[in-house]
């Protein structure tokens, strides 16, 4: 059968969930006629991307998010309004168009859409009648079992209709989650598990002598390094979307700054004696899977969530800031292997098969 892809562009899970879904596809003798993939003003696509998926790659612009002048948390009021401007909804305007006429072009069997929001609004505008499958662990929000993002605060009620959103034009919603759970045909929700890459399930894992940090946003970095001055012997190596910072940066002999590399990762990933992250869905699946010890810190609702959800494993904790002592406390008493998860994130590769074989 023939794919195309749509990927929200904004954070590094829908980019690698995209590959990883890419590749098992063309290991079974599907296509991926191209990916059209949402580029945020806030984001620099990193080139494992278009390196890894596999098929040509196209860009349009997309909402994204505004942050804090602490350059660390999500302001959700100020990304409303700014991507509520004429200029930016005229910009979204020509991505429908485009997304539109790119499907017209290619004709696929089925469009597969990593949680970019104008997507589904494409489909439900155009009256597409090729079958939209979204993924993305946010679906889980609308599922009833689901014990994580039940409050009504305000940025709550705005993160359910931003899943509202995604829903729209939906044949059918795969919820990505860390563990199984019954379907919910009344939200057109399946249960599945995380898509890991080759490469994640491929590693081979160790325990070295240093903590792996990946921040999203690079106003972390003070925090970092307020903690690093107190514990000048423990070992960091940091990952970060920070533009035009340089491909590694050595502050001393313990501290030492990448900007994203998909390979490097994986393997400060596979060695590392503990993970910090901010809350990000995929990243915590690859840690689990390679057994590593995770403390989370989100910077925006969505990520609170995750993080409420990756603490109820056993596997991970929370935290509000880069207090690494927690973390370290951590690893002395976390649970023996999560063999559970590893058999789960296993079957990824027959059930995306066998779902997409129904449309």
């Amino acid at each position: 059968m023939r794919y195309l892809f749509i990927v929200q562009g904004e954070g590094r899970g829908h980019l690698t969930q995209a590959i990883a879904l890419s590749g098992m596809l063309r290991r079974n003798g599907h296509e991926v006629v191209e990916v059209l993939l949402g580029e945020s003003n806030v984001r620099e696509i990193p080139g494992f991307f278009k390196e890894k998926i596999g098929a040509v790659v196209h860009t349009f612009a997309t909402p994204s998010f505004k942050y804090k002048k602490n350059n660390k948390q999500v302001d959700l009021l100020n990304s409303i309004f700014f991507n509520a401007e004429i200029r930016q909804l005229n910009k979204y305007q020509k991505s429908i168009r485009f997304i539109y006429e790119r499907i017209s072009v290619q004709k696929p069997d089925s469009v597969i859409n990593f949680y970019e929001i104008l997507s589904g609004l494409t489909r439900f505008l155009y009256a597409l009648k090729v079958p939209f499958i979204h993924i993305g662990h946010q679906f889980l929000l609308n599922h009833p079992d689901y014990r994580f993002g039940k409050g009504n605060r305000h940025d709550l009620r705005l993160l359910r209709l931003h899943v509202l959103l995604n829903n729209v034009g939906a044949t059918r919603n795969l919820a990505l989650s860390f563990y199984p759970l019954r379907d919910y045909p009344d939200e057109q929700i399946t249960v599945v598990p995380p898509l890991l890459r080759k490469e994640v399930l491929e590693a081979q894992p160790s325990e070295g002598d240093y903590i792996l940090v990946y921040m999203l946003n690079p106003g972390y970095e003070e925090e970092i390094r307020e903690w690093h001055r107190r514990n000048p012997r423990v070992r960091l190596y940091c990952f970060w979307d920070k533009k035009q910072a340089p491909e590694e940066w050595v502050i001393d002999d313990y501290l030492t700054f990448f900007t994203i590399d998909d390979a490097k990762f994986i393997r400060y990933m596979a060695g590392c004696k503990g993970y910090v992250s901010t809350a990000g869905f995929e990243s915590i699946c690859e840690a689990f899977y390679l057994d590593k010890p995770v403390m989370v810190i989100p910077s925006h609702v969505e990520q609170e969530v995750n993080a409420q959800d990756a603490a109820s494993t056993g596997y991970g904790i929370a935290s509000s800031r880069f207090d690494i002592d927690k973390l370290i406390a951590f690893i002395d008493r976390r649970p023996p292997a999560n063999s559970l998860f590893r058999s789960w994130a296993d079957s990824a590769e027959t059930v995306f098969l066998r779902l997409l074989a129904a449309h």
